[in-house]
């Protein structure tokens, strides 16, 4: 008998563990696994972002030596390149994973046409996710846009169960293919940039795996409370292995659900669970808002008087406000690729609230900046903090920078790591360094304006200005 061909499209599934394309390739025969770079259906604007491809390139060299060098890299249009191998192999099946970005969607629906006109068995699976954004409706079939309500019905269903690791693959090379993962050209060889971004990264699936087990046997326990504080690392960094696909969200919940409780106590793991919940929320808000990337999904922000102010822009990119935490997670972001989850929430609000800049300028530099970029979570945050999303933060929530430095970095062992011009100044000074008098900014060695900026904007104004033009919504 001889044995079928299937195709394994990897996609952002980047791992063998839990990935029920390549176990449903594998029961049926040999696999040809591939990868495919294409962004043919992509807006200019949100093709892979600077820090994502380098994260991309290893891990996509992780899963070639999982693959024991077979990973078929190629670049183009997925449903042509697709056709070719169809016919050069006779494949009888092409199986992958959905994805939720509307060009990814696309791409799919394309190669299933192509599967469709020459009588290949075409089929997507649900790994990457809990649910299917598709199961979780209101009683008269319209979705949720309130988080609670969602989370509340997710509870009622049963998540994904992970499926059990694949003992032996049968793989296939395409030795016709000359495409390397270097012709992809994903990492700047000629930059500095991409080495900096390495030494914060461990990239891969067995990277994740060894970073959860270490999270919820070390970090889980006070996990609630600890996330806050930045200096403290106790999140548990998997996002952008979670983007990729290096984990699985089932595998994720079961350890936790399993392991967990061996750790940590239930708040703990109930608050974690949750976040994981929110990943789920953001994808299913896509799914069912096709344009919540791009478009207010409150329109009384179309008409929203932003600012255009390029020099603030810049300040606010390269950590230079003259508010120590804005800046020291800006400079977290561009020297690391990351950023902590509350400083995120810190600058945005700073950006949309007290530079009234629009928010798709922060989306943008997050979506060009962060490892973890992904388009839900990147779309649906950004729009939360404006104001102008689903359960959206309300308007008159405006972070203060002072006080959120004071509160969750008060001895600013995070601040100085990023900002170190200002290791020097007391801590009663930190957050505020134009407070400080002369002698004490001279003995710090700081000379406003000249080593560290003088901030930008006035907190209390751009606040008032702020809560002025939001109350003008209504």
């Amino acid at each position: 008998m001889v044995k079928k061909i299937s195709i394994a499209w990897f996609r952002q599934d980047l791992r063998l563990s839990d990935n029920l394309s390549v176990v449903a390739a594998s029961n049926l025969g040999d696999i040809l696994p591939i990868y495919i770079l294409d962004d043919y259906y992509v807006p200019d604007s949100f093709k892979i972002g600077s820090a994502s491809k380098i994260w991309l390139h290893h891990s996509l060299d992780m899963l070639n030596k999982s693959l024991n060098g077979n990973l078929n890299i190629y670049s183009g249009v997925s449903s042509k390149i697709i056709e070719e191998i169809i016919e050069k192999y006779n494949v009888s099946n092409v199986f992958c994973n959905l994805c939720y970005e509307p060009w990814s969607a696309m791409q799919a629906n394309d190669v299933k046409m192509v599967c469709n006109k020459r009588f290949v068995n075409y089929k997507e699976f649900n790994s990457n996710y809990l649910w299917n954004p598709d199961d979780i409706l209101k009683n008269d079939q319209s979705y949720y846009k309130v988080f609670s309500a969602y989370k509340n019905k997710s509870y009622l269903l049963s998540p994904r169960k992970a499926v059990e690791n694949l003992k032996k693959i049968s793989t296939i090379k395409d030795i016709e293919n000359k495409t390397t993962l270097l012709d992809l050209d994903l990492i700047p060889m000629k930059e500095k940039w991409h080495q900096k971004i390495l030494e914060s990264c461990d990239i891969g699936e067995m990277a994740a795996q060894n970073k959860f087990s270490y999270f919820v046997k070390n970090k889980l326990s006070g996990y609630k409370k600890d996330r806050d504080y930045p200096a403290k690392n106790s999140t548990s960094l998997l996002s952008a292995h979670l983007h990729f696909g290096e984990i699985s969200p089932s595998k994720v919940w079961e350890y936790i659900s399993n392991v967990g409780k061996l750790h940590a106590i239930d708040c703990d793991i109930d608050h974690f669970l949750s976040e994981i919940i929110w990943r789920e929320f953001s994808c299913y808000l896509l799914h069912h808002s096709k344009n919540i990337h791009k478009d207010n999904f409150n329109s009384k922000f179309d008409n929203f008087p932003w600012k255009s102010n390029e020099k603030h822009l810049k300040a606010w990119q390269y950590g230079n406000t003259g508010y120590p935490i804005i800046d020291a997670g800006m400079r977290q972001l561009w020297k690391t690729g990351y950023m902590h989850n509350r400083i995120r929430m810190v600058t945005a609000s700073f950006l949309v609230k007290n530079l009234n800049i629009h928010w798709h300028e922060g989306r943008d530099w997050f979506w060009d900046c962060l490892v973890d970029a992904d388009l839900a979570n990147n779309s649906a945050s950004w729009q939360w903090v404006a104001g102008s999303g689903v359960d959206a933060s309300p308007y008159f929530r405006i972070f203060n920078p002072i006080i959120q430095g004071e509160k969750f970095d008060k001895h600013g062992d995070y601040t100085k790591k990023f900002v170190p011009e200002l290791s020097n100044l007391p801590d009663k000074y930190l957050f505020k360094p134009w407070e400080a008098t002369e002698e004490v900014l001279k003995s710090a060695g700081i000379i406003l304006g000249e080593t560290y900026p003088n901030p930008i904007v006035d907190l209390a104004d751009s606040r008032n200005k702020a809560l002025d033009l939001y109350r003008g919504l209504k």
